[in-house]
This record gives structure tokens, sequence and C-alpha cells, in this order.
């Protein structure tokens, strides 16, 4: 990777999935009962057996067209912040998934070429230019994010970025 793409920051490690997964996908419904420690290891299974064993910190899903389709589950962003996925890059989301993962503190990135991007390459997020890099330099443009998710995913989510408006309030 050449040092113009490193100076954006952490490389990422891409995990490629179709079109089309579910909430049921992300947090089985057989597992709901357990809470998300218990959820979180059966994350995608049903189409990728191991990957919630293998995935690392910092890993990034790129996938194809409406990911989180499904149910209003906030299990099913849960299960990937608990895995440390550091974002999902799709080329459309559904609403629901949408707002539960940036309330969870998920950055979500709307790529309409996010199918481009490779199993197992690794990228660089350009949040500054909305922006994913790949290994050969390519730029793929993603959607402007408004400023207060972006603020709400640094924090950690929704109700750590109420915390800390509290502290800094009193």
């Amino acid at each position: 990777m050449s040092p113009e793409v490193r100076r954006f920051g952490t490389e990422h490690k891409v995990w490629r999935f179709g079109a089309e997964i579910d909430t049921d996908q992300l947090a089985p419904g057989a597992y709901m009962k357990l809470g998300i420690e218990g959820i979180a290891p059966h994350c995608l299974e049903a189409v990728r057996p191991g990957f919630a064993g293998s995935v690392q910190r910092g890993d990034v899903i790129a996938a194809g067209p409406g990911f989180g389709i499904g149910s209003s589950r906030e299990q099913a962003a849960g299960a990937l912040v608990q895995l440390g996925v550091r974002a999902v890059i799709a080329p459309s989301f559904s609403g629901l998934f949408f707002r539960n993962a940036f309330n969870l503190g998920l950055l979500l990135l709307t790529c309409p070429e996010a199918e481009r991007l490779r199993e197992g390459e690794h990228v660089e997020l350009d949040l500054r230019q909305m922006q994913v890099v790949t290994e050969e330099g390519h730029r793929l443009a993603c959607d402007p994010i408004p400023a207060f998710l972006l603020e709400m995913v640094q924090a950690g989510g929704l109700m750590n970025q109420l915390r800390r408006k509290l502290q800094a309030s009193r």
C-alpha cells in the first residue's frame, strides 16, 4: 500500500458478503434470549460459518445492496459492534438497521461501488473525503454522513454521546 493511502489512518481487512444480508443472519432468533454476548458468536454463521470467530477488531464488511433488511432488532447491529467490526460498506441499507447501527456506534458507509471491494484486501476509510481507499489506491466515493452521526459513532453510540454531553454540562 502506498504511503499516500496510509496517511488516512488504520488499515481495515475486508470481509465480503452478498446482497440482502438480513437481521436474522446477523442476530439469529434462536439466540436472542442469550443477550448480545451470546448472540455475537453466531453472527452471520448461516452465510459464513466461522466469521464471528475469525473477524478481528477493526475489520470491515463490504456487502451488496439491502444490508440489514428484515426486523427492527437492534441486536443485528449490536452483534457486529460486539465483534469489533469497524464499519459496513454497502450500496444501501435498511432504514431501521441504519438508525440502529449509528445508535450503537457502528459506522455505515453507503457506497455505490462497495461490491468492487475484494475479500481479504485492506482498505482505508477516509472520513474527511467520505471515501474508501483500496490497496491499489482507487477511491470509492461514499454518501455524506451528517456530522452528528459521525460524532455518535466516535462516541461509541448514542448513549455514550448523551453521557458525555451530560457530564460536560455539569
